[in-house]
């Protein structure tokens, strides 16, 4: 039974592939989360492309699913790779699904904080700013402070995808730290309509 003060997050990976690096990142993020947090990853993988013709009340099954776990979050945690300086269409794709229909919102008001690895020096500065004018428009609370970049995520994860850099390690304990207090201050304002309900 959860305790009145505790936060979950709900994690979401920007990248398909099996090894990837930021599914790597949220694995490690589910192993240093504070006391009273816990961390439950969401596969995007299921999501259809966006298409308006679907966007009915009867949504796609995964849509929904995608749409119910934002709801029961208390805040949101993305890991995202950069691509051609800008967010992967897998986790555009799922930001285009979420915020529909516009009367229930299930990132209005959500606390949600932004990482990401990439193998490359530079990091994902350019992604990450692109997912958070993205989140604007669907009025997330997006956390500012602290930044998490990962460069050259080769070198700090091992073989099996745990990370092993101590550096990294504390960056994104402190991240969710962050995400912690963030949540408690500006937490989810209780909307009396709720979540859509389904047959």
């Amino acid at each position: 039974m959860p305790q009145p003060d505790s936060i979950r997050i709900l994690g979401v990976a920007g990248s398909l592939r099996r090894a990837s690096f930021n599914r790597a990142l949220l694995a490690a993020a589910g192993e240093l989360c504070p006391d009273g947090v816990t961390l439950d990853l969401f596969d995007l993988a299921p999501l259809p492309l966006y298409d308006q013709d679907l966007d009915t009340e009867d949504a796609p099954p995964a849509v929904q699913a995608f749409r119910d776990a934002l709801w029961a979050a208390d805040a949101l945690l993305i890991s995202t790779p950069e691509y051609n300086h800008g967010v992967p269409g897998v986790l555009k794709n799922a930001l285009d699904w979420a915020p529909r229909p516009p009367q229930h919102q299930p990132l209005s008001g959500l606390p949600v904080a932004v990482m990401g690895a990439s193998p490359y020096t530079w990091g994902t500065a350019r992604a990450q700013a692109h997912l958070r004018q993205t989140l604007v428009f669907p009025s997330a609370l997006v956390l500012s402070q602290p930044e998490v970049l990962v460069a050259n995520a080769a070198g700090k994860f091992d073989a099996g995808g745990h990370l092993t850099d101590d550096a990294t390690r504390t960056f994104v304990h402190e991240l969710l730290v962050a995400l912690a207090v963030w949540t408690r201050r500006v937490g989810r304002p209780r909307r009396e309509s709720g979540p859509l309900t389904h047959a």
